[in-house]
C-alpha cells in the first residue's frame, strides 16, 4: 500500500517542482521560397525568445509598450541576419535590404529577409542563433519553390543548425526526396506531440484529475476518448485556421478546467454523472492549447503541408497520453478500491491539484 500511495505522490510532486515548465521548450519556423531571382527567408520566433538579446523595455518599466516594440525592429533584424548564414552555389550571401519585422497578435516577431540569388546547384542554410537559445529549442524548416511547393523540411536543434540542399534534376531522385520529406516530417511533429505532452503538465494535471475518479477499464477509456475526439477537433479547427481563439483566453481558461474538475472531485466523490461529456466540453478548449505549438511555429500559416504535421503531432499527443494513462491507472483504480484510504488520498490528491491550477491561473492572469 506504501508503494503505490508514494508513487502516486511522487508523480504529484514532480508535476509541482516542474510547474515553471508547463509548456514544452521554445519553438520557432524559418520559411525559404525558391523564387526565380532571389530566395525569400521569412524567420518566425516568440518575442521571449528573442528580448534577452534584443531589450524592448528601454524605460524598465516591466511593460513592452507598441512604440518600445516598433522601436526594436532594426535591432531585431540586425540580430538575426547576423546569426542566419545563406550560401548559395558555394558563395555567402547577405541580405539586400535590412529585414522587415512584424508582430503578430500572438507574441511573435515574424522577420523577412531578401538574398539576390538563387540556388542552381546547392544551397547551404546555418541558423547559428539556435545556439544562444536554451537547450530543446526546435525551429521548422520548409523549402519551397517558387510555386510555393514543399521541397524540403527539417526540423533544426541547437546541435542540427543546418541544411544542405542540392538542386536535384526531376525524375525518380526528386521522388525519393519527396518522399524522405514526407516521412521525416512526420517523424519530427510525432516527436514533438509525445514531448508537448509528457511536458503539459497542466494537460496531464487535468487528465489526472478527470481519472481520479475512475475504478476500472470502461469508464476510464470513456473519458480518454472523449478527451481525444474533443481536442483532436479543436487542434484540427485551428491548425487549418478555421477557429482560432488567443493564448490569451485558452491559457487562463485551461486553468480553469483544472480547478473546476478538482473541485468537482471534492465535493461530488466518486462516480459523477456525465463526467465524459464534461470532458468532451474541456477537451474542446485543451485542443487549442495543443494547437499554440503549431501556432508558435508558424505552420498554421504555411501555404501547404500542415496536414501531415497536423496528424502526426496529434498521434504523439495521443501516444505519450495513453503512456501515461497506462502507469497511472493502475495505481489510481488500485487506491480507489481500498475503502481505507481511497475517500481521504482522493480529495487531498484533488484540493493538491486545484492549488496548482489556482497558481497557472494567477500566473496567466495577474502575474503576466
Amino acid at each position: 500500500m506504501n508503494f503505490y500511495i508514494k508513487g502516486l505522490l511522487a508523480l504529484l510532486l514532480t508535476v509541482f517542482s516542474a510547474s515553471a515548465f508547463a509548456h514544452a521548450p521554445g519553438l520557432s519556423s524559418m520559411d525559404v521560397r525558391l523564387n526565380t531571382d532571389n530566395t525569400l527567408v521569412k524567420v518566425t520566433f516568440a518575442l521571449q525568445d528573442i528580448e534577452a538579446f534584443a531589450p524592448m523595455d528601454s524605460d524598465l518599466d516591466a511593460e513592452v509598450s507598441d512604440a518600445e516594440r516598433d522601436a526594436a525592429k532594426p535591432s531585431i533584424a540586425k540580430l538575426l541576419a547576423e546569426q542566419l548564414h545563406i550560401s548559395i552555389d558555394g558563395s555567402q550571401y547577405v541580405p539586400i535590404a535590412p529585414g522587415k519585422v512584424e508582430f503578430d497578435q500572438q507574441n511573435n516577431a515574424h522577420v523577412t529577409f531578401t538574398y539576390q540569388a538563387t540556388p542552381k546547384q546547392q544551397l547551404t542554410i546555418d541558423s547559428r542563433f539556435l545556439s544562444q537559445l536554451p537547450e530543446g529549442h526546435q525551429q521548422y524548416l520548409t523549402l519551397r519553390d517558387d510555386s510555393g511547393k514543399t521541397l524540403v523540411e527539417k526540423m533544426l536543434l541547437k546541435q542540427d543548425a543546418q541544411l544542405n540542399y542540392s538542386v536535384i534534376a526531376e525524375g525518380r531522385a526528386q521522388q525519393t526526396a519527396a518522399q524522405y520529406t514526407w516521412l521525416g516530417s512526420f517523424s519530427d511533429f510525432f516527436k514533438l506531440g509525445v514531448e508537448h505532452i509528457l511536458t503539459g503538465y497542466d494537460h496531464l494535471l487535468f487528465l489526472f484529475a478527470l481519472l481520479a475518479v475512475t475504478h476500472s477499464f470502461w469508464p476510464a477509456l470513456k473519458i480518454i476518448t472523449f478527451f481525444t475526439i474533443a481536442h483532436s477537433i479543436t487542434l484540427a479547427c485551428a491548425g487549418l485556421s478555421l477557429i482560432e481563439l488567443p493564448s490569451s483566453f485558452v491559457e487562463p481558461v485551461i486553468a480553469l478546467t483544472i480547478i473546476y474538475v478538482s473541485l468537482e472531485n471534492v465535493f461530488r466523490g466518486d462516480h459523477p454523472k456525465g463526467r465524459q461529456w464534461l470532458t468532451f466540453g474541456f477537451g474542446l478548449i485543451h485542443g487549442f492549447g495543443f494547437a499554440s505549438v503549431l501556432r508558435e511555429m508558424g505552420i498554421s500559416s504555411g501555404e501547404s503541408g500542415i496536414l501531415v504535421p497536423l496528424l502526426s503531432f496529434n498521434l504523439g499527443i495521443e501516444t505519450g497520453q495513453l503512456t501515461v494513462a497506462a502507469i497511472v491507472l493502475p495505481i489510481i483504480w488500485w487506491i480507489n478500491n481500498n475503502m481505507k484510504i481511497a475517500e481521504k488520498l482522493l480529495k487531498g490528491c484533488s484540493l493538491s491539484v486545484c492549488l496548482m491550477g489556482t497558481y497557472w491561473l494567477l500566473e496567466r492572469t495577474v502575474f503576466l
